[in-house]
């Protein structure tokens, strides 16, 4: 079973562009934010963003985030697929830029572009950022289908192949 919770982890990474990240406010107070996000073997996600927006400020002052991948354009009561994902993000330093650049738009899903490392230093106003994967969840939904009260349940996964 495990080895199919992890390719089911892997499909919904694959194939989905945007992560519901999350992170938390100065107060304390949950916020979310969808980013279009590409990943580096399953072991650090990757996203653009001003570093000037509430969630890449939440990320400086606390890099503890979790995030839900999943296809938002799948009905209601059709047992909707997630990944869960939780870990520790950063702003990418300049200095780091030109080696993560080069994983990090390697995969890109429709039109998205890749950026190159001059576009995210200096005046430029966005930054790179990534989040290094602590735990992978699979989102199963609840057993019995018959049954609206049986719960959904998070299964810990390891989609790193």
């Amino acid at each position: 079973m495990a080895a199919d919770l992890d390719r089911h982890v892997r499909g919904i990474v694959d194939e989905v562009a945007y992560l519901v990240l999350a992170t938390s406010d100065p107060d304390g107070r949950p916020r979310t934010s969808p980013v279009y996000f590409s990943h580096d073997g399953y072991r650090a996600l990757y996203w653009v963003s001003a570093p000037d927006a509430q969630h890449s400020r939440n990320i400086l002052r606390d890099p503890r985030v979790a995030g839900v991948i999943f296809d938002s354009s799948v009905p209601p009561g059709s047992g909707a697929s997630a990944a869960y994902v939780t870990g520790m993000a950063r702003q990418v330093p300049d200095f780091e830029l030109e080696k993560r650049c080069a994983v990090a738009f390697r995969r890109l899903i429709g039109t998205a572009r890749a950026f190159r490392p001059e576009q995210l230093r200096g005046e430029a106003s966005l930054r790179l950022y990534v989040m290094d994967v602590e735990l992978w969840e699979a989102h199963l939904p609840g057993v019995d289908p018959d049954d609206e009260t049986a719960p959904e349940t998070r299964i810990e996964a390891d989609p790193e192949v």
